[in-house]
């Protein structure tokens, strides 16, 4: 059984929510006031199905659904589930991380691009983590869960290179071969990959010292 501090669902909720609402907000933009037409995205419903290759994008997602469960029934106990619950929360965490210590200042937008890229890079983090750590749900981490949510980054990185050696697009500059090479960009993916693992183990630390949604195995 759950046993639910009294603002946890609506807390769950609420940052679901925001997640979602960011990555419609993006997906908006592309769609109406997008960056101009290229080669490699020569129409808007290419770049609107772009939008997908972004880290930020996918962990938003991911973010936005997992809360959605929470919100539902966080009794959950699979491994999937625990893994899905963790990586949400330091998915999203590195997201606004990354964006706000390496990104922001080679970013300049206005408008509905704007308002995706503060929803998506500050607002869902914040809300997303400051709930994991007052609501959990706690019970479900363990070395293991934690060395199984490097599998989405790895996934996500074998895939934009790959992509990225075929289309000669890269969706960050830290990960842009072309511009930076094969070296520096394994150099930057090893400590993303420290960053990504060390706030796993930090979870996993605070896990059972911290108040929240505790799940009990059945």
């Amino acid at each position: 059984m759950a046993r639910y501090l009294p603002l946890a669902r609506p807390w769950f909720g609420l940052v679901a929510a925001v997640a979602l609402l960011g990555v419609l907000v993006q997906l908006i933009g592309t769609a109406t006031a997008g960056p101009a037409l290229t080669p490699t995205f020569p129409t808007r419903g290419a770049q609107v199905a772009n939008v997908f290759a972004y880290f930020t994008i996918l962990s938003n997602l991911l973010v936005g659904v997992v809360h959605v469960a929470l919100a539902i029934r966080p009794e959950r106990t699979s491994t999937l589930w625990r893994v899905l619950v963790l990586d949400a929360a330091v998915a999203i965490a590195v997201t606004g991380i990354v964006y706000n210590l390496v990104l922001a200042p080679l970013v300049h937008l206005t408008g509905i691009h704007e308002v995706a890229t503060v929803l998506c890079h500050m607002v869902t983090p914040v809300l997303a983590v400051l709930g994991w750590l007052l609501f959990g749900p706690r019970g479900l981490t363990s070395v293991r869960v934690v060395l199984l949510t490097a599998v989405y980054p790895v996934a996500w990185l074998a895939f934009t290179l790959v992509r990225g050696a075929v289309i000669a697009w890269y969706p960050y500059p830290f990960v842009d071969v072309v511009a930076l090479g094969y070296g520096r960009v394994a150099i930057n993916c090893v400590v993303v990959a420290v960053l990504f693992l060390g706030l796993g183990f930090g979870a996993l630390a605070l896990d059972r010292r911290l108040p929240g949604v505790r799940t009990d195995p059945a």
